[in-house]
């Protein structure tokens, strides 16, 4: 990635010296199938050996307040016909050095001309090319956040030059093409609407023979208008038998409906296309007026309701970004909260408040509020407000901090503002700085006006420190025990010492009935080391303790130890299910803090989880339990908890509702725990179809996850594996396929699978990701080992070599995490001490690597002797 970095203070000074005043962007795209306009090369283009490339041709009309001055455009491309600037013909040898195009003497309004040959991707930035294997049809789409766009087309790339947009596009003659406005075709050459002032990286084209579908919004506004919206959702013509389309719509259209209501501000941009497109990198992105989505969302098999909650939460989270992020833009990616903070934030409040899924705000506490402690006590934490140099700070930026921690924060704030108040500061944030960019002391401003309180002490503690902190009830009884006096303690840990206010409610629970119930509850603030909870005092004696009931604010529950007794007698007796996970991940919280031993987590979730009537808490169970036995337990215990795990899920199974979601949640956890003979024996039988069970569906999807364990253990070879890609030929079933055969067990398979990640840049990065998922199989440890020092002695070069998309996937996915040993650390250590120099962001990966890792090691040692206390 040499040269394609882009500094803070390059950013500030380019600003500060040009303004934008518009676009015009035209892109030939005909080369993107064979044969096809005779250019390109490389990967089937009939040319040299290089990347397939097209045509893009931009026309930048800008203006500078120091005419005579320098400043350059940024181009990330294989080669440049024609600059021109102001009229004047530049050499592009000599002003273009494959990153920046130089520009010297400008005049006070300057028109620049580039003419270039930019590369489709396959790696997800960029312009993305995906050939279907299904039926060779070829797809289309952008992706640019942080700075992609200038991979496609030659720019300005930084959020706070923002400047309205003309796309035009040739492409074959039997596809559509989308963008972010209207579009029509005429004369060979699909022509779009001029775009509201945006960013760069929110510019987006769409092309491709894909399948679309259309609806439309209509609302009554209050001056008496009426707003119509197009709407349109589209996907690769292979999905679209799975396509439900209307859920997405219905979605939709709740979310419209409860943004205008709530933020008294029409929708901005025209039309709202949704994509579901092949191979992306994220979850979605809120491109204005053309929102691209992962295609997964699509779902060709039985899923539970937790993956229609997540799908229409992210729906709502890129609709929010219309306002937050679109709208009104962070100056700059040090306030990448400004948008992505609110838009978390804004999924789940909309959620609950406009759609079926009520319990949203469970899924918060549980999933969302875990990402967020989990990279809030990683060395590399971060303000919510964050310290972001240049581009690859901000591409690390999109992290658990940002996004789940600032949501959490935001929620916080309600509870601490008022949720008038709060949504008051939001209508006149957008109307004061509508179409522009701000920071941390616009927001504040407008809600300091709304709520009357002093936002900057609350911004020093919630937005501009890290760290999370811990709260613990203490409870003392009198003679006749009843509750004399109830405090909540504070703890911070001594590299983020910040002890914060927190608005907060306390709950007491008591058996009823068999059942544990809440009978006295006290909202209040806590605030330092100890507060004392007056409200309570008298009450009867409590069985539990739940601090942080309702969720209100962000911080580790801890509990006092009658408490703690409780939950290991009574968890899955709690009534209330918000109650019940936030008790799950408190308990989670303490396994990875080793102040809980992972095989007592283990026997929780396998005497409790079956009772667990939120679908999500209980999926978010299995993945914990898996993690607790694969990073936390004592080695020495791992066989007989992959037995407890496998029996467990295996009953539970067996035991679920016919055709409920519970049991395809226990088929998918037992086939993730299945290790012994007889459970791949019960997996081989059902996906034959030689044993049932009455209800399951072993439908495609679920025979792929059949497949994986049994191609882990040697017993699904290659032929198998061949069979299942022929039964479902197609863009899904190849990921499944690659990613089972990278899990083989054989060194062979591993040597092949290291040489196609490391040493080749051949896989697409959707593939890249399927065979770091096979690769790394905890019961193939030893398999694993002589790959701990071939990646330190590789990583640099990953770094330098490939995009920073790849890159990061590499690093992450190939850290010798299963080799959970001191050495491993040693190795670790001293790879950090050895490259002092290399660049921040790989270090930073490799710091949160090793962070886990020693994690891991506490929490095996605090295992072990809690196995030795039971020997």
């Amino acid at each position: 990635m040499p040269g394609e970095n882009l500094s803070r203070d390059e950013a500030r000074e380019r600003a500060a010296l040009l303004s934008v005043d518009g676009y015009d962007v035209s892109l030939d795209v005909r080369s993107a199938i064979d044969g096809e306009n005779g250019d390109g090369g490389g990967e089937g283009g009939g040319g040299g050996g290089g990347p397939r490339t097209f045509r893009s041709v931009t026309t930048i009309r800008f203006r500078c307040n120091e005419p005579g001055a320098s400043s350059f455009a940024d181009l990330i491309a294989p080669s440049v016909t024609a600059v021109s600037l102001n009229g004047r013909d530049l050499d592009p040898g000599e002003v273009f050095d494959g990153s920046r195009i130089q520009l010297d003497d400008l005049a006070a309004e300057n028109e620049l001309v580039v003419d270039a040959r930019c590369a489709y991707s396959r790696t997800g930035e960029g312009l993305h090319r995906f050939v279907d294997p299904e039926d060779g049809e070829v797809y289309l789409y952008t992706q640019y956040e942080p700075a992609d766009s200038r991979r496609v087309f030659a720019n300005f790339e930084q959020p706070d030059l923002k400047a309205p947009f003309r796309f035009e596009v040739r492409a074959p003659e039997e596809w559509v093409v989308w963008s972010n406005g209207t579009g029509e075709r005429a004369d060979g050459v699909w022509r779009f609407a001029e775009t509201k002032p945006i960013s760069t990286y929110i510019t987006c084209v769409v092309a491709g023979p894909y399948h679309y579908v259309t609806d439309s919004y209509t609302r009554e506004l209050e001056d008496g208008t009426t707003l119509e919206i197009p709407l349109g959702a589209l996907c690769r013509k292979g999905l679209a038998p799975h396509f439900d389309s209307d859920d997405v719509f219905l979605v939709t259209k709740q979310g419209l409906d409860f943004f205008h209501d709530h933020f008294d501000y029409p929708y901005p941009f025209g039309k709202y296309d949704q994509a579901f497109v092949p191979e992306y990198n994220l979850g979605a992105m809120e491109n204005p007026g053309l929102v691209t989505f992962r295609e997964e969302f699509i779902f060709r098999g039985k899923v539970t309701q937790a993956s229609y909650e997540a799908r229409a939460n992210v729906v709502l989270h890129e609709m929010a970004h219309m306002w937050f992020g679109d709208l009104v833009t962070m100056e700059w990616w040090d306030d990448l909260w400004l948008k992505e903070s609110f838009a978390d934030f804004m999924g789940s409040f909309s959620l609950v408040g406009a759609t079926r899924f009520t319990d949203g705000w469970i899924t918060f506490a549980n999933r969302r509020k875990a990402w967020a402690y989990r990279a809030d006590q990683l060395p590399s934490t971060h303000p919510v407000t964050a310290d972001i140099r240049d581009l690859q700070d901000a591409k690390l930026n999109f992290d658990g901090i940002t996004y789940a921690k600032g949501a959490s924060v935001l929620k916080q704030l309600v509870a601490y503002v008022g949720q008038d108040a709060f949504l008051e500061g939001a209508r006149r944030y957008f109307k004061r700085h509508a179409y522009g960019n701000t920071r941390l002391g616009d927001l504040l401003s407008v809600l300091g006006e709304t709520s009357g309180r002093d936002m900057a002490v609350w911004a020093r503690s919630w937005l501009q420190t890290a760290g999370v902190n811990s709260l613990t009830p203490q409870v003392l009884l009198d003679a006749g025990g009843r509750v004399d006096e109830l405090a909540v303690l504070q703890e911070a840990a001594e590299s983020h010492p910040e002890l914060r206010p927190h608005r907060v409610a306390i709950g007491l629970y008591r058996r009823v009935d068999g059942r544990l119930v809440r009978y006295a509850r006290a909202e209040v603030d806590v605030e330092g080391p100890r507060t004392v909870v007056a409200e309570l005092a008298g009450a009867e004696a409590p069985e539990l303790v739940l601090v942080n009931d309702e969720d209100l604010t962000y911080c580790k529950i801890r509990f006092d130890e009658t408490s703690l007794a409780a939950l290991r007698e009574s968890l899955g007796d709690i009534t209330d299910p918000l109650a019940r996970a936030l008790c799950w991940s408190a308990l989670w919280n303490m396994t990875r803090d080793a102040l809980l031993p992972a095989r007592d987590f283990v026997e929780l979730v396998l005497r409790f989880a079956g009772r667990e009537s939120d679908i999500g808490v209980l999926q978010m169970l299995h993945a914990w339990a898996e993690s607790a036995l694969v990073h936390y337990a004592a080695p020495d215990w791992r066989p007989a908890g992959e037995r407890l795990l496998a029996d467990g899920a295996l009953a539970e199974l067996r035991s679920a509702e016919p055709g409920g979601e519970q049991q395809l949640a226990w088929a998918r956890f037992f086939a993730s725990t299945a290790s012994g003979p007889a459970d791949l024996d019960v997996l081989r039988e059902l996906l034959e179809g030689s044993v049932k069970i009455d209800g399951l569906e072993v439908d495609q999807e679920l025979r792929w996850a059949f497949l994986q364990p049994l191609a882990a253990h040697g017993r699904a070879d290659e032929d198998d594996l061949a069979a299942e890609l022929a039964r479902d030929d197609t863009a899904s079933g190849k990921r499944h396929q690659v990613r089972c055969l990278a899990a083989r067990p054989s060194a062979q398979v591993k040597a092949q699978a290291w040489v196609q990640l490391v040493e080749s840049d051949a896989l697409s990065n959707a593939l890249v990701e399927a065979t770091i998922a096979g690769f790394q199989q905890p019961s193939q440890r030893e398999l694993l080992a002589p790959y701990a020092e071939r990646y330190f002695a590789a990583i640099g070069r990953i770094w330098e070599q490939r995009s920073i998309q790849i890159a990061m996937n590499v690093v992450k996915g190939l850290f010798p995490a299963l080799l959970d040993s001191p050495e491993t650390l040693a190795a670790t250590d001293a790879w950090l001490a050895a490259h002092e120099s290399a660049p921040p962001a790989l270090r930073r990966l490799v710091l949160e690597a090793r962070d886990d890792l020693a994690r891991g090691l506490r929490g095996q040692a605090r295992d072990a002797v809690a196995g030795a206390g039971t020997d």
